[in-house]
């Protein structure tokens, strides 16, 4: 309750409005992400209508105090050379039966890149929960939740669907967004 009154607090202060809804439980698509802040507006976003979020963030991060402050803000660290062991972990919390919300920065940094990592796809499909896309867009002043959908076996439809719903979305740092594409993406030049 706290947490939502603040999240409300700052983001009429800020002069934003939300769009969307929170998902019940899903994987959250967060871009772009282009600078420190984003990890802050999505827990606005997000405890704007109560949720509490499971959020990727670089194990090097949780050292000292601020490993205690990102685990208690709902922070999962991952080491970026070995995934695959807290994504195990992250299907059987899924599969709890709880509500389940995991944001993920797809670009896997806030510098500009060649293109998107894909772990997004294979949480996804190995919980069989949805991917919402989620954004926060400095020029229009808005932050919230976009389309919701369930990966098919198509992933440049897709990824057409991401860009799409990306494609005028800015974040903080334009110029660091990496384009919504994966390295093995069908038709990629990557």
């Amino acid at each position: 309750m706290i947490r939502q009154r603040l999240a409300r607090f700052v983001v009429r202060r800020a002069g934003y409005r939300m769009v969307g809804e929170v998902p019940e439980s899903g994987i959250l698509v967060g871009a772009p992400h282009t600078s420190n802040w984003d990890f802050i507006t999505m827990l606005l976003v997000m405890w704007h209508d109560g949720a509490h979020p499971r959020v990727l963030v670089k194990k090097q991060l949780f050292r000292g105090p601020l490993g205690w402050v990102l685990r208690r803000l709902g922070g999962v660290p991952l080491d970026r050379d070995n995934a695959g062991g807290v994504v195990d972990e992250l299907v059987r919390e899924a599969g709890s039966g709880e509500p389940f919300r995991l944001i993920i920065a797809a670009e896997g940094t806030r510098t500009k890149g060649d293109y998107w990592k894909s772990g997004f796809l294979r949480i996804s499909r190995d919980t069989g929960l949805p991917i919402t896309l989620a954004f926060f867009d400095p020029p229009t002043k808005t932050m919230g939740f976009g389309p919701t959908f369930h990966p098919s076996d198509d992933v440049k439809s897709d990824m057409d669907l991401v860009r799409a719903f990306f494609a005028d979305k800015r974040g903080i740092k334009p110029e660091n967004a990496t384009e919504p594409r994966l390295r093995d993406e069908p038709g990629s030049v990557a």
